[in-house]
């Protein structure tokens, strides 16, 4: 089982604007069966986690439509969150090592997706807890918004690919 953490970037590293949007990249041209795109990584995944920003980024952006994912998914968040219709959410507090042993244990011999944002995956890259790490690079720049991974990685570059306007990079942490 592996643990990833699977996002987009603008060149110059933030993963949202100032303003938490995604605008920027909402607009970019990608192949979503093209190399190393969302749609098949996705399918790999047994569990995930996000941030409450995150989850509440994704329900205004899909409001009135079915939730997007089958996997359970653990949402970080001292606040009461709406669950929608036919959707596995759990709301927690817990520290990121307890709640990464019970999404592995619902993950089955699927993978784990730590969603976002930065600061959560930091806290799980705190704890030893991320595998890899892969990132599609928009061809924009933000001058400033939410860092892709506040924290300090070494990291080994297993793959690249072009998909269309984005340049992905797959990643492993190196350790020790």
């Amino acid at each position: 089982m592996t643990t990833y953490y699977y996002t987009a970037s603008s060149l110059d590293g933030f993963i949202a604007t100032t303003e938490h949007s995604l605008d920027w990249l909402l607009k970019q041209d990608i192949d979503l069966e093209g190399p190393m795109a969302y749609t098949q990584f996705e399918k790999g995944m047994g569990a995930l986690a996000m941030g409450a920003s995150t989850y509440e980024w994704v329900l205004r952006n899909t409001a009135g439509e079915p939730w997007g994912y089958a996997q359970p998914t653990w949402v970080f968040t001292h606040r009461e969150l709406p669950v929608p219709d036919g959707a596995d959410v759990r709301f927690v507090r817990d520290d990121v090592t307890a709640v990464h042993a019970e999404m592995t244990a619902a993950a089955g011999e699927r993978d784990l997706w730590i969603v976002g944002g930065g600061g959560l995956v930091g806290q799980f890259s705190d704890a030893g807890l991320i595998d890899e790490i892969w990132v599609q690079y928009a061809p924009v720049t933000l001058g400033s918004g939410a860092p892709l991974l506040p924290r300090a990685l070494d990291l080994e570059l297993l793959e690249v690919a072009r998909n269309r306007n984005f340049m992905c990079g797959r990643y492993r942490v190196v350790r020790g």
